[in-house]
Order: structure tokens, then sequence, then C-alpha cells
């Protein structure tokens, strides 16, 4: 059984805004609304541990602030140098009205 964690409610979440979640094993989790989609990815990138929710968002991509990494926010894959290791992504979904992310990887 999946536990899930509550991150806004849809109403207040914006399009183009991101927010940070902590999970129970002290993960941080970004969950971003693009277009009305929400994605979740591990908060980290696997470079060099730069916080990816503070990173420029384009498509379905968000750029690391510190060097310029892209990565999946679909896959978590890292599709640019200097990361190439992949982060962890969660499931989300919108349950009465709230978005919420998995509390365990979705890899």
């Amino acid at each position: 059984m999946v536990d899930w964690v509550d991150v806004a409610k849809v109403d207040d979440f914006a399009d183009g805004t991101v927010r940070v979640v902590v999970l129970e094993d002290g993960r941080e989790v970004a969950v971003f609304n693009v277009s009305g989609r929400f994605y979740a990815i591990e908060d980290r990138c696997s470079h060099e541990e730069e916080a990816l929710s503070w990173g420029a968002v384009e498509g379905d991509e968000v750029i690391c602030p510190r060097h310029g990494a892209r990565f999946s926010l679909v896959t978590g894959a890292a599709l640019t140098p200097p990361a190439c290791e992949p982060v962890a992504t969660f499931a989300v979904r919108v349950e009465g009205g709230v978005v919420q992310v998995a509390a365990a990887s979705a890899r």
C-alpha cells in the first residue's frame, strides 16, 4: 500500500510553481506544476547535490541552477552533462482537490 503526503491544494498551487515536501525518511521532493500537470523528483542534482527546485523549468525539464545540467521531470533522467546519473521520481496524484506525492520513489 502506498503512503501519500499532502503537498498543497490544487487551487493554491499555481501553474509554473514548485513546492518542496520532506518525506518521513528525510528526503526532499520537489513537486512541479507544469501547465496543470504535476511532476515530483528528488530535490537534489545528482552531480553536485544542488536543489533542483531552484532551477528553471523548460517544458518537462528542469535545469540545475549550479552547472546547467538538465533533468527530465517525467523520468528523472539526466539529459545533459555534467550530470550523468538520474534522480528519483515519485508518483503524484490529485485526491479531493489536494496534490499528493507518494512517500516512496517510483525508481
